[in-house]
């Protein structure tokens, strides 16, 4: 995460960080609880990932 914030804003690393920290986390509790997410929780955090994609591609349209 420090080497990236060489580059990157810093709001938008940690935000980056977050989001996809959850959606890990979310992974993880899938594969070793068998906790399924229901259809709500899904769509959550299909738009985190979207916006975190979103983000990095505009961040590079912007450095160059």
């Amino acid at each position: 995460m420090s080497h990236s914030m060489k580059f990157i804003p810093v709001g938008i690393v940690y935000a980056s960080w977050a989001g996809l920290g959850i959606v890990g986390i979310t992974i993880i509790a899938v594969i070793k609880y068998k906790q399924i997410p229901n259809i709500p929780t899904i769509i959550g955090l299909s738009l985190i990932v979207i916006g975190v994609v979103v983000v990095h591609l505009m961040n590079d349209i912007d450095v160059k």
